[in-house]
């Protein structure tokens, strides 16, 4: 296809409305966002907000939490009404502001050190290669249902202790009630969401209850952690505990999800950069932030301002919603040479696929972690991996990855049989 012309750009950038998009944008959002960062860079939505597409001013945003607000009591009320999802959303740690905020993140955080995700790296190796195995055996894979999805709902799910057979509705939860975040939702969508949190809270409630009368270790169980809470210190609520169990199912499980797949089908298209990483497996670290910022699971973040102010010398009013194109922001030629080319030796890669600041993920270690055993093992597992079909995209915004993605496979033994 040709690169698109001035005009063209000026009309993509003219055009965009979040919450009408075609197809092609789902597949590609980048030359649209190349074009919003070009023409309208800090653009305004036809419901008023704004949409924020160059790195400077999305990092801007992310340093000041006073004047821009993650609390989300107010926008979501038109959005979700007095629903289970509202209450999920308003109450779960990424859409609050401290002191509330502060409290939860630092329970959690407590159980993701660096020692207890280092104490995780053996069994994350072997169920990888477990799945490898199985994998093998078959010679093609659903990359997304039988690997990538298949590893943070494993990992997260042993984080809050679910007992296995507990956790295979973990991951059609998580989708229907993160895909209620889409800047534009339909019925069914908004339906499924509200049934996803209601059985959501109903299973973790037993879940709690049982975890009470026998408590599990706090330094590796975040959900004893929650519980419990800090000595001498505040307690959650039942609300606040049950909430942040799902916001912490969800937020380790889509994204994570996401890195993988993504990062193993941009290794397909572009071949020279997954022969390098093949040859040389310690490149497999700048690969992953390289995956992160070429492809970010997470596109979209919000905020909204809580005193009048001004971004990139456009004046905004107060309670003026704010997006925050991350998937933009990491393409941005100001921050990142030569954007939209794959380089998995990338440095310095300063991206913003964990957001920044105070709402920077919490499990961002832990995601690299299950990204670096993941890409790498698989990779090395079958070096001639293929596309055996076309993937089928997620069709989200926010999200962005896939729902399937058929390989074939072909293992390393085959190379010098």
């Amino acid at each position: 296809m040709p690169p698109a012309t001035a005009s063209d750009a000026s009309t993509l950038a003219r055009d965009f409305d979040l919450r009408h998009l075609d197809p092609a944008f789902h597949a590609d959002p980048y030359p649209v966002y190349h074009a919003l960062r070009a023409y309208e860079p800090v653009k305004r939505m036809p419901d008023g907000s704004l949409f924020l597409t160059r790195f400077r001013d999305v990092q801007a945003v992310y340093r000041d939490a006073k004047t821009f607000s993650s609390d989300k009591t107010v926008e979501f009320k038109p959005k979700y009404g007095d629903s289970p999802l509202y209450a999920h959303h308003t109450t779960s740690l990424v859409f609050n502001d401290p002191p509330r905020h502060t409290r939860v993140r630092k329970l959690i955080s407590g159980a993701l050190t660096a020692r207890a995700i280092a104490a995780m790296e053996p069994g994350l190796v072997r169920l990888v290669d477990g799945l490898l195995d199985a994998a093998a055996e078959r010679g093609r894979i659903d990359l997304i249902g039988e690997f990538a999805s298949a590893i943070p709902v494993e990992i997260i799910g042993n984080l809050l202790d679910v007992p296995h057979a507990e956790r295979e509705p973990l991951r059609d939860w998580s989708l229907a009630i993160l895909g209620a975040l889409e800047p534009s939702l339909t019925e069914a969508q908004f339906e499924r969401g509200n049934r996803a949190v209601d059985e959501f809270v109903g299973y973790l409630r037993d879940l709690v209850a049982r975890r009470r009368r026998a408590p599990g270790d706090p330094q590796h169980d975040v959900l004893t952690r929650l519980i419990q809470g800090e000595e001498g210190g505040e307690q959650l609520s039942e609300a606040e505990l049950l909430q942040n169990c799902i916001f912490i199912l969800n937020a380790g499980h889509e994204t994570t999800t996401n890195l993988i797949g993504n990062g193993l089908v941009t290794l397909t298209q572009w071949p020279e950069q997954r022969a390098a990483l093949l040859h040389e497996p310690s490149l497999i670290e700048s690969a992953v932030e390289e995956c992160l910022r070429f492809e970010s699971s997470n596109q979209l973040g919000n905020r909204m301002a809580t005193v009048g102010t001004e971004i990139g010398g456009v004046a905004i009013a107060r309670g003026t919603p704010v997006t925050l194109c991350i998937g933009a922001a990491n393409r941005d030629p100001e921050q990142f040479a030569e954007p939209d080319r794959f380089d998995i030796r990338r440095d310095p890669n300063r991206h913003l696929a964990f957001g920044f600041g105070i709402h920077q993920c919490a499990g961002l270690s832990l995601a690299r972690l299950e990204a670096r055993i993941a890409i790498g093992r698989f990779v090395q597992r079958f070096p001639r991996y293929r596309l055996d079909g076309e993937p089928t995209r997620g069709g989200r915004v926010r999200f962005r990855g896939f729902a399937e993605v058929p390989l074939e496979l072909e293992p390393a033994a085959s190379r010098t049989a």
